[in-house]
C-alpha cells in the first residue's frame, strides 16, 4: 500500500515528522511513503477520525479512516487541531523536524463559515507557531479552490475564491507569507487541483470522479455525465505526483505557494473513455442537464512553472497513466467495501 516511489536521497533517520490528517486521503498516502521509503524516520499522525458527526450538508465532519493507515506502524494520535491543549502537548513532549499538514475541513460545500476559519486558519496558525518553536520546515496543503472562477491557466497572485473553503485556504497563504518574513524554517504551500488515486474512498461523495465512474461501471451502470462533459476540463492529478511534491517541498528552493497540477486540462469525458479501455467495458453514456451552470468550474488548468523553478517537480503521470496505476485499487475497493 502507498506510494513506494523514491523522490529524496536524504537520510532521514531519526528525523520525527508529523502529518495532520494523517488517516485521510493524501495524508496516508504520505505516511506510507515514508515507511517504505525512509523506514529509520519517525512518523506521528495527528487526525481526528471520523464519528457521526456531519455538517449542515448532511457530508461527515472528518473523512479520517482507520483502513486508510492498516500496515502503518507508526504513532497514530485521535484529537483536533483546535484542541489548543493537544498541540501544547505536542509542542512539549516532541521535537518534529518537519510537520505536513493536511488536516483541514476539506468540503467545498460546508456552509459552516465559523467552524471553516477556525479549523482551516485559526488551527493552522497555531500549528506554524509549534513549527516555529520547533525549527521544523511546514508543508501545508492549499488548495485550487482559492482561484474559484478566475481565467487558465491558474497563477498565484491571480485568486477568486467563490466559497469559504477557498477563502480559508487563501487565508492560509497570506498567514504564510507573514511567517516566510521573520522565519527561519521553510514554508511551502501546495495548491492541489483535482487529486484522484489510492485512500480516498472514505471521502464519500467528495471523491474524485475517477473513483466515482469507476465504481459505476463496475456495477453495470452506464456513465452518467453532465452535457457538454467533452467541454468540461480539469486539472486531473493522480496521487503520485502529489506525493513528489509534498518530499521535495521538504526542501525546496525557497519558500512560497505552489501550483501542483499537470498543466494539462483533461475532460469528465476523457475518465469514462479511459476507464472503460481499462476495464474492458463498453457502457454507454448518458448526458443529463448540468444543474450547476453559473458556479461551476468549467476549465482548470495549473500554472506549475514555479513549482518547477522551487521544488524541482516535475509531473510524472498523464491521466491515461495515473487511471492505469489506479485501476487495480478500482476494483479492489469496490470488492471490498462498494458490494459488501
Amino acid at each position: 500500500m502507498g506510494v513506494k516511489m523514491r523522490y529524496i536521497e536524504d537520510d532521514l533517520k531519526d528525523k520525527t515528522i508529523l502529518i495532520t490528517g494523517g488517516a485521510g486521503f493524501i495524508g496516508s498516502n504520505l505516511a506510507f511513503y515514508f515507511q517504505n521509503n525512509h523506514p529509520e524516520a519517525n512518523v506521528v499522525i495527528l487526525d481526528s477520525f471520523r464519528s457521526g458527526e456531519t455538517l449542515s450538508n448532511g457530508n461527515l465532519k472528518s473523512f479520517g479512516h482507520f483502513k486508510n493507515l492498516i500496515g502503518f506502524r507508526g504513532e497514530i494520535i485521535s484529537g483536533d487541531i483546535n484542541d489548543k491543549d493537544l498541540l501544547l502537548d505536542l509542542e512539549v513532549n516532541y521535537n518534529f523536524d518537519y510537520i505536513f499538514h493536511e488536516a483541514a475541513i476539506s468540503d467545498t460545500t460546508a456552509q459552516e463559515q465559523d467552524l471553516m476559519i477556525r479549523t482551516n486558519v485559526n488551527a493552522y496558525k497555531d500549528l506554524l507557531d509549534l513549527a516555529v518553536a520547533h525549527d521544523a520546515n511546514m508543508i501545508y496543503a492549499s488548495s485550487a479552490a482559492t482561484y474559484g472562477n478566475a481565467e487558465s491557466p491558474q497563477r498565484v497572485g491571480r485568486e477568486a475564491p467563490n466559497n469559504v473553503y477557498g477563502f480559508s485556504k487563501l487565508s492560509m497563504d497570506h498567514l504564510s507569507r507573514e511567517y516566510m518574513k521573520d522565519c527561519d524554517i521553510s514554508i511551502v504551500g501546495l495548491r492541489y487541483f483535482n487529486v484522484y488515486g489510492a485512500n480516498e474512498y472514505f471521502k464519500n461523495s467528495t471523491a474524485s470522479m475517477v473513483l466515482q465512474f469507476g465504481h459505476q461501471l463496475l456495477a453495470g451502470k452506464n456513465p452518467r455525465l453532465f452535457e457538454g462533459s467533452d467541454k468540461i476540463l480539469r486539472d486531473f492529478i493522480y496521487i503520485e505526483d502529489i506525493i513528489q511534491a509534498n518530499i521535495k517541498a521538504m526542501q525546496p528552493k525557497e519558500s512560497g505557494i505552489y501550483n501542483v497540477g499537470t498543466a494539462k486540462a483533461r475532460s469528465f469525458q476523457d475518465i469514462v473513455d479511459i476507464l472503460q479501455k481499462e476495464l474492458g467495458t463498453m457502457l454507454p453514456c448518458e448526458y443529463i442537464p448540468n444543474p450547476f451552470i453559473g458556479s461551476y468550474q468549467f476549465h482548470t488548468e495549473a500554472d506549475i512553472t514555479t513549482t518547477k523553478e522551487g521544488l524541482g517537480y516535475e509531473p510524472a503521470y498523464e491521466m491515461e497513466d495515473g487511471i492505469k496505476a489506479y485501476v487495480a485499487e478500482i476494483k479492489r475497493v469496490y470488492e471490498t467495501e462498494v458490494k459488501k
